[in-house]
């Protein structure tokens, strides 16, 4: 074909799409009672019109963030109000785009909405923070709750985006409810479509403003999806949701098609339930006010496998995971809890002995899971805690040498609880000079008169300055506080030196002696300089990522349990003499 004749062609195909493009409609030019449409799905995959009068422009509602005032009306909205589900629906004047709706107030007569300008969403691909996850005081791993901007006593909220659960247990949507209604999402159990979506592409050109769609987090034996509604398409780039979804900031999570089954009003705040159908592409941005993504893309998703076991049998769960950053190891959390609380007891004496590994692509060594937790209660938490936290860890150091290809826990039970607590330590001797032989008594109590008593001895290294040398013997968690403390709230400076702090992390299997001085000690890229000389003490002060603790180990030995979880922690001291 001559050179001409393909040009004319490739204009030709372009047409369509040039004579569509979207027009924008100035936020400053809108008036009070102007009129427009919106376009949402209440059933099915059909967008359907309803009607906005805008009522005005609230201004500065948040950091250079405006929010335009509207009453909805048409369709079923007279009897269910602004719906969940409808975040991210296009809303037009003149034939073109202002924004998308966005916010709501609770137990409204009216359905009266917040529009999100549309300027402000095409910034989602601009700098912006993104919330960290931490550990709370409880020993949840959570995001922060989000600062929702409300407006009077009646409070005007981001439309809440339902969340829906397949394959999880009621009890995990109670255990985790307050941490996802805190980040604006609303659990929903039971309305979602299994894991029919992995793996299953469609075409990109279905989708179109109005359109729902699903962000799915987790997809296989259990999954979750979270609804909302595509506002502009530009080319490959598409924009939802008019606020943010996880402030997760830049991302990689799956979308796909969704359908709605059914809307259900309820006083508080309708809702939409729908079925995700298949991908579409990803989520590649998650911003104050708008998530905004890539068509066609697939996500790197990480495969996740769960086996809870015991004598009688056990249950095996295959999922994929969206790989997050943030995301992730709450994703990690909630999916061992539930595989747990599926067959085990949450209450009573039990015993939960967690054993696994998070592999990576590059080949490097695994980071190993290996815990035992005992007790009357909160060993299910403390069980789906022991492999949250270090995956946490390893994808907030963002090395790509560490990009995780696999996790697999194998979770064992016993309703028997083999718990011992350290009830005495004893030292051979009170005094000791260098070269002598400390022996140290570990006596370890537990339940029907259990009593276990092991012995390790401690020789005083020649050299040794006189003084007082303390001997603490503590379990593992507590172990791993003191040590590991400064390593794990600090930005490793390598993928070995993370994954060396990773496998530090001591198992509960054990009990701790730690040997040590009340002299000064610094912690520097994973090792440990204790009592250092003037000279070095002063470098290390300086040196970036020291982190100094009130005393200096000199020494650790390792007590066995006999296969019993340890608990509690007890200190001898013995002096050194000349």
């Amino acid at each position: 074909m001559p050179a001409v004749l393909r040009f004319v062609a490739v204009i030709a195909l372009l047409a369509p799409c040039l004579c569509a493009q979207t027009r924008l409609f100035p936020l400053k030019d809108l008036k009070p009672g102007m009129r427009g449409i919106g376009k949402t799905v209440f059933s099915g995959d059909a967008v359907e019109d309803f009607q906005v009068e805008i009522l005005g422009v609230l201004e500065n509602v948040g950091p250079r963030q405006s929010l335009i005032l509207g009453r909805l009306s048409g369709g079923p909205l007279s009897s269910t109000g602004v719906l969940q589900g409808m975040s991210g629906s296009p809303v037009y004047v003149d034939g073109k785009l202002i924004g998308a709706v966005s916010s709501a107030f609770s137990f409204a007569k009216d359905p009266i909405a917040g529009i999100r300008p549309i300027e402000e969403m095409l910034k989602a691909g601009e700098s912006s923070t993104p919330l960290r996850a931490s550990m709370s005081e409880k020993g949840e791993w959570r995001l922060p709750p989000r600062d929702v901007p409300r407006f009077g006593e009646s409070g005007m909220i981001d439309i809440a985006t339902p969340v829906s659960f397949g394959g999880f247990t009621r009890g995990t949507l109670d255990a985790f409810s307050s941490q996802l209604r805190a980040l604006g999402l609303e659990p929903r159990q039971g309305i979602a479509a299994g894991g029919a979506v992995a793996g299953r592409m469609g075409n990109p050109s279905a989708l179109k403003p109005g359109s729902m769609i699903s962000v799915q987090l987790l997809s296989g034996d259990m999954n979750i999806g979270a609804d909302g509604t595509v506002t502009h398409i530009d080319g490959g780039r598409i924009y939802a949701f008019g606020h943010r979804f996880l402030s997760a900031g830049p991302t990689e999570m799956p979308f796909a098609r969704s359908e709605v089954l059914a809307l259900m009003p309820v006083l508080s705040t309708s809702f939409k339930i729908s079925a995700a159908r298949e991908l579409m592409g990803i989520i590649s941005e998650d911003r104050n006010a708008a998530v905004a993504g890539v068509l066609g893309r697939r996500a790197r998703m990480i495969p996740l496998s769960i086996r809870v076991g015991r004598a009688g049998g056990a249950e095996s769960y295959k999922m994929e995971m969206v790989n997050d950053r943030f995301v992730s190891p709450i994703l990690l959390q909630m999916a061992a809890f539930s595989a747990i609380d599926a067959t085990e007891r949450m209450a009573g004496p039990s015993t939960l002995t967690v054993r696994g590994e998070i592999r990576f692509a590059s080949g490097a060594p695994p980071a190993v899971i290996d815990n035992i937790f005992a007790g009357d209660s909160g060993g299910p938490m403390q069980a789906a805690l022991s492999g949250a936290i270090p995956l946490a860890y390893i994808l907030q150091g963002g090395f790509e040498s560490l990009r995780i290809s696999g996790i697999s826990l194998d979770i064992q039970s016993s309703n028997e609880k083999k718990l011992v607590q350290i009830e005495q330590v004893f030292a051979g001797r009170r005094e000791a000079k260098p070269g002598d032989k400390v022996p140290v008594t570990v006596l370890m109590a537990g339940e029907n008169g259990r009593e276990i008593s092991k012995t390790v001895e401690y020789t005083v290294p020649a050299g040794a300055q006189p003084g007082t040398l303390f001997f603490t013997v503590a379990d593992g968690m507590a172990a791993n506080y003191l040590e590991l403390r400064p390593a794990l709230t600090s930005s490793p400076r390598s993928a070995g030196e993370l994954l060396q702090t990773v496998n530090r992390l001591r198992p509960n299997t054990k009990a701790y002696i730690r040997v040590w001085r009340a002299d000064p000690a610094f912690q520097l890229r994973g090792e440990d300089y204790p009592a250092p000389p003037a000279s070095l003490a002063l470098l290390l002060g300086a040196a970036a990522g020291a982190a100094q603790t009130r005393n200096s180990k000199v020494a650790e030995l390792e007590v066995s349990a006999d296969g019993m979880a340890v608990s509690g922690s007890k200190t001898v001291q013995v002096e050194v003499k000349e």
